[in-house]
């Protein structure tokens, strides 16, 4: 659907790689040249009609963001993607809220983004990282969740939807679980706001972060949402200017409020208006026909893949948009090449998820993520490509 709004298409490409990043639609390209074209200036800092421009732009920006997840405009912060979004919900707020012996859960399938930074934190405080077994399909589920808590659990830290396994994890149940037992709880939603309905308030909550590329919007932009009282106890990362509200000689400074003292300096502005636009964009399609759409290609993927007998998938009870596989034999890279012949673009390796190798029997696959905008025609030819593998060094070689 909507495949005519992506110029790239147009080059004859086959694009299944909208984990890592998605394609852009005219209307965000068209939204950012405006901006350059038309009334390109700095942000909160001029007042001629340019800059009053600019600033509407801008700041409408925040709104159309709070409706489409659900929390209050307040409670919005813009950041330079969801990396910089769970680095600052672990510098800015939990490095004052944890001490050594208490207990951060993760588990093996998440992104490095969101176990790094808990990592280099443990360093300096000394807290213990625990976790949370994966199931028999590599999942993330709600029993195992409660199993690992304890009086010591302060934070429960995981995506919504995993980038390898693809698995849609039950924020909502616990999320409530970690409101009732005073857990904070920080969701990644990288995977999962692009492609479905979320909600901040309803799934209880305390922070998520998602990007701006991974939703047909520009690089060099996300965002942080975090409850407010949370926010208000949140120190900044960054400072300079735009961000305070005075500093003197004698070294007293004050900080302007929420959400703007967590955004110090000239901001990404092209880009969060792009993301704006990129939100309404996904809004007028429709975020449940998107999620149906989605599951409805992965498994017309699998019904046509069952028959090759060469290509092991390892999430095929998992139901989303994201299949990993591997052709029997072969490196991941090699098979990424190979379908790269065919014009067909996947992305091979282990995808920044590299604890999933202590679970999964594999250290890389080949991953192929869907978004609204491919057709069964698409997957038609990477069935063929795949059937035709055999001769696959033939093509690498």
């Amino acid at each position: 659907m909507n495949r005519e709004d992506f110029p790239m298409l147009d080059d004859s490409i086959i694009y299944f790689d909208n984990g890592a990043t998605t394609l852009k639609p005219k209307q965000v390209i068209d939204a950012m040249n405006k901006y350059y074209l038309k009334h390109s200036s700095n942000i909160h800092r001029g007042d001629y009609d340019a800059a009053v421009t600019t600033n509407n732009a801008y700041d409408a920006v925040r709104d159309i963001v709070a409706g489409f997840v659900h929390c209050k405009s307040r409670e919005v912060i813009y950041t330079s993607g969801a990396t910089m979004s769970i680095n600052l919900v672990v510098f800015g707020y939990m490095k004052k809220h944890l001490k050594k012996g208490d207990v951060v859960l993760l588990n093996k399938a998440e992104h490095a983004s969101n176990v790094l930074p808990w990592m280099k934190l443990q360093e300096e405080i000394g807290f213990e990282i625990q976790y949370i077994p994966l199931s028999e399909d590599y999942e993330v589920l709600y029993e195992n969740v409660v199993n690992c808590v304890y009086s010591k659990t302060k934070v429960i830290s995981l995506a919504h939807v995993s980038n390898v396994i693809g698995d849609v994890r039950d924020i909502s149940k616990i999320g409530k679980f970690c409101r009732e037992h005073g857990i904070i709880f920080h969701v990644d939603g990288a995977q999962s706001v692009p492609h479905m309905p979320v909600n901040f308030q309803e799934s209880y909550m305390d922070f998520l972060s998602f990007s701006g590329h991974k939703m047909v919007g520009p690089t060099g932009v996300g965002i942080l949402i975090g409850r407010e009282e949370l926010l208000e106890e949140m120190e900044p990362l960054c400072y300079g200017g735009g961000m305070n509200a005075f500093f003197e000689e004698d070294s007293t400074y004050e900080l302007k409020s929420i959400p703007v003292r967590f955004e110090a300096g000239t901001p990404p502005i092209a880009e969060v208006i792009g993301l704006g636009e990129a939100i309404s964009y996904l809004q007028k399609i429709g975020m449940d026909k998107i999620h149906q759409y989605e599951k409805e290609l992965k498994q017309y993927f699998l019904s046509k893949v069952k028959d090759i007998p060469n290509i092991i998938v390892y999430n095929k009870n998992i139901n989303s948009g994201i299949v990993s596989f591997n052709i029997d034999g072969v490196f991941a890279q090699d098979s990424s090449v190979y379908l790269n012949h065919y014009h067909i673009c996947v992305r091979a390796g282990n995808h920044c998820a590299k604890l999933l190798k202590d679970v999964l029997p594999v250290k890389n696959t080949v991953r192929v993520s869907f978004y609204f905008y491919n057709t069964k025609e698409e997957i038609d030819s990477l069935i063929e490509a795949l059937k035709n593998s055999k001769d696959i060094f033939k093509v690498v070689l």
